[in-house]
């Protein structure tokens, strides 16, 4: 079930995506030839006007065919310049590029705005002057080989109950504070946590803390917070959907560059990357949280694609704007030979780096 809703949500993403150089495209003047969900082979397709849709059999990805986007593999005649992209002002073309990225975060928008409109999982005070229902200790982040991993315990995991030799929480006492000072001063004693994961039942975990993890005293490895739903009218949904898909962009483009870097510097942590098998597992944990998660990992998702999408790498859109930017500086076209190479190059890498990650994540699966 997972799988199925991974393809379906990806689908759903690559159309978004696709959609925007369509109609963006359509609305320029320029002829689209193809509009295509999944890679070929074709499965199925139509023709409306002058636009061939498609639906083809690999599920991963998606594509649109515009006429003159490629001026080096089909010769374009006098007749059909002014419907053809490489004739199009500059301009026009960095707008039929960019849309893409830019309907990937619109949709990012809309999808974190129905959130807050139906009950968005928020921290309490995340809007001022507005309380939050339900509020609970939720647990944001479980370090790698911590005791709190090796227990079980898993980003998202409710804690109901915390208790170390004479010591317990619940309840009103129970708060991210009073927990880590609890843990911090249990002299090492075994920590006994009741959580709730989902819809699954109530479950009851030993964890045994110990140095090093926090400036002084014991710890289990966990960061947390107190969440509860806040919910809110359509208008104020839309601004603080807004603000939120803003900054997730801000933090997305951060954690891109960081890694970038460390990959130049020969410093970059595969682990920190997922692929479709990892997004897969993760697009599971969101479905037994509940619907708004899952809304709000497809919402991250999309914002990432569309990060992605602007390095100015060959074969990516950004790639495109950046051969564009280099046309304007230089005043003529690139080579073709130059363009077709670049391309192929760095579609070759892309793949060879999606098969890496995949393979990472299969391993991960299976040690």
């Amino acid at each position: 079930m997972s799988v199925i809703i991974f393809i379906i949500a990806l689908a759903v993403l690559i159309l978004v995506h696709e959609f925007g150089h369509f109609i963006v495209a359509k609305k320029s003047g320029i002829r689209v030839d193809e509009f295509g969900l999944g890679l070929p082979p074709r499965a199925w397709g139509k023709k409306f006007g002058e636009t061939l849709y498609s639906l083809n059999w690999i599920p991963f990805g998606g594509f649109v065919k515009i006429f003159g986007e490629d001026i080096h593999e089909d010769p374009i005649s006098e007749q059909d310049k002014p419907r053809s992209f490489y004739y199009k002002p500059k301009w026009i073309q960095s707008a039929v590029l960019v849309a893409g990225v830019t309907f990937n975060a619109l949709f990012a928008w809309l999808l974190i705005s129905v959130g807050f409109m139906i009950g968005f999982p928020s921290p309490v005070n995340y809007v001022k002057d507005v309380a939050i229902k339900d509020p609970h200790v939720v647990i944001l982040q479980v370090l790698p080989e911590s005791p709190a991993e090796k227990s079980g315990l898993k980003s998202g995991d409710t804690l109901l109950f915390v208790g170390a030799g004479n010591n317990s929480l619940q309840d009103e006492e129970l708060t991210p504070e009073h927990i880590s000072l609890l843990i911090k001063n249990s002299n090492g004693e075994q920590v006994q946590m009741l959580y709730r994961r989902g819809d699954t039942p109530t479950q009851t975990i030993f964890i045994q803390p110990k140095t090093g993890l926090v400036s002084d005293g014991f710890g289990v490895g966990i960061s947390m917070d107190t969440i509860g739903t806040l919910k809110l009218p359509v208008w104020q949904a839309l601004y603080e959907g807004g603000k939120t898909t803003v900054g997730l962009i801000k933090t997305t483009v951060i954690g891109l560059g960081t890694f970038l870097w460390n990959a130049v510097t020969l410093k970059a942590d595969l682990s920190q990357v997922a692929g479709p098998v990892g997004i897969a597992g993760s697009v599971g944990e969101a479905r037994q949280l509940g619907f708004v998660y899952l809304l709000s990992l497809v919402a991250l998702i999309s914002i990432n694609l569309a990060v992605i999408n602007l390095v100015p790498f060959p074969a990516l859109d950004g790639g495109r704007l950046l051969f564009i930017l280099i046309e304007v500086i230089i005043h003529r076209p690139i080579p073709p030979k130059v363009f077709q190479w670049a391309n192929a190059v760095g579609f070759a890498f892309l793949l060879l780096l999606m098969f890496v990650i995949t393979g990472h994540d299969i391993l991960k699966l299976l040690l």
